[in-house]
């Protein structure tokens, strides 16, 4: 979501291979407009709005190879122009927007295997450096700016499968530290920030299991307990804080397959309660909370078909 209130689609993987084409939403008309192409062709990659209004988008895979590229996009002008490179080239990494503007960038998959390095993006000079690594390599994770200003990093997966264990990271001083070990094992899973400042874990896979767990950590304790179970088994999904403070998951892959359906979670309660079908079966999609409080989901993929169809949740 750009400041302007549009919503930018960028890069991604389509029935002709890996995209560099992006497009913009309107939500006053309900209309998409092509913009300008990136200037590599990119998809499992991160997209973050800097304070000044601009996307920088950084890593991924495109013409296999893992990039180490990054761009900027500007809303003002439509165009996307190169950005200084990181230190690795990385997908399936994470990327965090600190209260002091710069980018964190997170573990992911490089050429050596999995990462748990990490580096730091600063806009004002356009230049990546390196900052402490994390305590385990993984890939396929999640990352959440906590309150405090720290960032908690959870699960994903390293060669031995998936991880249980999470850290924080001090951008005062660089370093992570672990904190409290999650119930499961995930990766593919979502991580959302509620309101009281805990987090929210749902979801996600396991040695050919396709979990409908959720736990809460509080970042008071470092602490995670169990919550409410998701109707389904589900990873590849979204989930989107909406502004009554519930959480919405939509869609995802489960043992039997693509999901349409979605579900809300109430952090007062928590229990999850069904909520309407999306029109398509979908993972691997984004869901972009508009200014009206509706949530735009689009794309994604159905094992059969690469979807160009988008539709709102109201």
């Amino acid at each position: 979501m750009l400041d302007t209130g549009k919503v930018l689609v960028a890069g991604g993987f389509g029935p002709s291979g890996d995209l560099n084409s992006a497009e913009l939403f309107d939500s006053s008309t309900g209309v998409w407009t092509k913009t300008g192409n990136m200037t590599a062709r990119r998809y499992i990659f991160t997209t973050s709005v800097l304070p000044n209004g601009k996307a920088l988008a950084a890593g991924g895979f495109g013409a296999i190879v893992n990039l180490n590229t990054a761009e900027l996009y500007d809303p003002s002008t439509g165009v996307w122009t190169k950005t200084g490179n990181m230190s690795y080239g990385r997908y399936y990494h994470t990327a965090s927007i600190l209260n002091n503007g710069k980018i964190l960038v997170a573990g992911g998959y490089t050429l050596n295997g999995y990462s748990n390095s990490a580096e730091l993006y600063d806009p004002s000079t356009g230049v990546w450096t390196k900052t402490g690594n994390m305590s385990g390599e993984r890939r396929v994770h999640t990352a959440s700016i906590l309150s405090n200003g720290k960032v908690l990093v959870t699960g994903g997966a390293d060669s031995n499968g998936s991880m249980i264990t999470t850290e924080l990271y001090d951008p005062s001083t660089g370093l992570w530290t672990k904190t409290g070990d999650m119930s499961y094992g995930r990766y593919y899973h979502t991580a959302s920030i509620l309101n009281n400042g805990k987090v929210l874990v749902a979801g996600g896979y396991r040695s050919s299991s396709f979990w409908n767990t959720a736990e809460v950590y509080d970042p008071s304790t470092g602490i995670w307990t169990k919550t409410g179970n998701m109707s389904y088994g589900r990873s590849y999904h979204t989930a989107s804080v909406l502004g009554n403070g519930q959480v919405l998951v939509a869609g995802g892959y489960s043992s039997n397959g693509d999901l349409n359906s979605a579900e809300l979670y109430d952090p007062l309660t928590g229990v999850w309660t069904k909520a309407g079908n999306m029109s398509f079966a979908r993972h691997s999609h984004t869901a972009s909370i508009l200014n009206n409080g509706k949530v735009l989901v689009a794309g994604g993929y159905d094992l059969f078909q690469y979807f160009n169809s988008t539709e709102l949740y109201a």
